[in-house]
């Protein structure tokens, strides 16, 4: 006995137990400070909110092994497209997802070189329809191209071929906010599904669901800032909701103004004052405000997006004007994208505004 005790064999699975403890402590920590987007993404189709045609789709193929087709989603940012198609490959490949499933950003890696190399060589791998332990398998491989509208034409066009060579051993998911910018090559051999904004009532409900489950004191007032603000984009709302719970003690409620401060709303008296000096034709003005109000550090997008609210319900301007208004908003917009200065850009929509006026 004293012989065995001496080998070390007891203490050696004694240590090993522990080791495994404290890697379960580890992970559990991990996951506790993860943040809230990725701690409460779906790891089912099942948890997904809303979108239900394409969750229909995906557990047939689940359920009944149906052949999955070639998929295209696309709708706006926020909406479960990525987290959808990521739980229903870890459903269909189980521990073999880091084997059978290839994810790219297409926003960064969207070149034609991507598409050669990575995409067509990892196609081209066999793919066996049973695991290594004998159970059954889908007998094919899934390329998720996320931001898929960022690639260029070539890169779609070579993707094109791929698709069509090894189709019997890959399926494609192809990831973005406009279908317009895609092929139609591409296009037609993929079935296509479009992700809707979610509702105030679908929104609501995570919302409250994490809130309880974070132990985060929040009123219906500041859920609702928070689902007003964020544009039916439940990953921006997930975001802004930790955001507040940060900056909070436990136990004291989320303030609806602290939602709007952090968003970087524009207060409705600078919106109001800004029509007004637009309305006032005086340049000197003009010139005065926009100077202030940049100075206050807010974002010129976020004041055009509140200025373009505020002018459609304005009633005592003809239909005409508001039409000049927006267009010139729009050009503006499009143009602080491209990286244009902010201030000479509220400048020209002011100045269009008082001729408008």
């Amino acid at each position: 006995m004293e012989g065995f005790l001496k080998t070390g064999k007891l203490g050696a699975n004694a240590g090993s137990s522990g080791i495994k403890g404290k890697a379960k402590a580890d992970a559990a920590e991990k996951k506790s400070k993860a943040p809230w987007v990725e701690k409460y993404r779906p790891r089912t189709v099942e948890e997904v909110v809303a979108q239900p045609e394409v969750v229909s789709v995906l557990q047939q193929v689940l359920s009944k092994g149906a052949d999955l087709p070639n998929l295209l989603l696309y709708g706006p940012p926020g909406t479960g497209k990525t987290s959808t198609i990521m739980a229903a490959a870890r459903q269909l490949f189980g521990d073999l997802y880091r084997e059978r499933v290839l994810e790219l950003n297409a926003s960064d890696e969207r070149g034609i070189q991507v598409i050669r190399e990575k995409v067509k060589q990892f196609a081209q791998l066999a793919a066996s329809s049973e695991r290594p332990d004998g159970r059954k398998c889908p007998g094919f491989k899934i390329v998720i191209l996320d931001e898929a509208d960022s690639m260029t034409k070539q890169a779609q066009s070579a993707l094109r071929r791929t698709m069509e060579r090894e189709s019997k051993s890959t399926r494609f998911c192809l990831v973005c906010n406009y279908v317009s910018r895609i092929i139609e090559p591409i296009t037609s051999r993929c079935a296509k599904f479009r992700f809707k904004p979610l509702s105030i009532e679908q929104l609501t409900g995570r919302l409250e669901m994490i809130a309880k489950e974070e132990g985060v004191a929040v009123g219906p007032e500041a859920i609702e800032a928070v689902i007003s603000t964020s544009g039916g984009d439940l990953r921006r709302a997930i975001t802004c909701l930790q955001s507040c719970a940060r900056l909070k003690s436990k136990g004291v409620p989320v303030e609806k103004e602290e939602v709007v401060e952090l968003m970087g709303v524009v207060p409705g008296n600078w919106i109001h004052g800004f029509m007004e000096v637009a309305g006032s034709k005086n340049y000197d003005k003009v010139e005065t405000f926009v100077n202030n109000i940049l100075l206050e550090a807010y974002s010129a997008s976020q004041i055009m997006l509140q200025l373009h609210d505020r002018i459609l319900d304005k009633e005592d301007i003809t239909d005409e004007s508001k039409a000049e208004i927006c267009e010139k908003l729009a050009v503006c917009m499009a143009a602080l994208e491209k990286g244009a200065d902010e201030y000479l850009q509220l400048m020209a929509l002011a100045c269009t505004m008082m001729y408008a006026f």
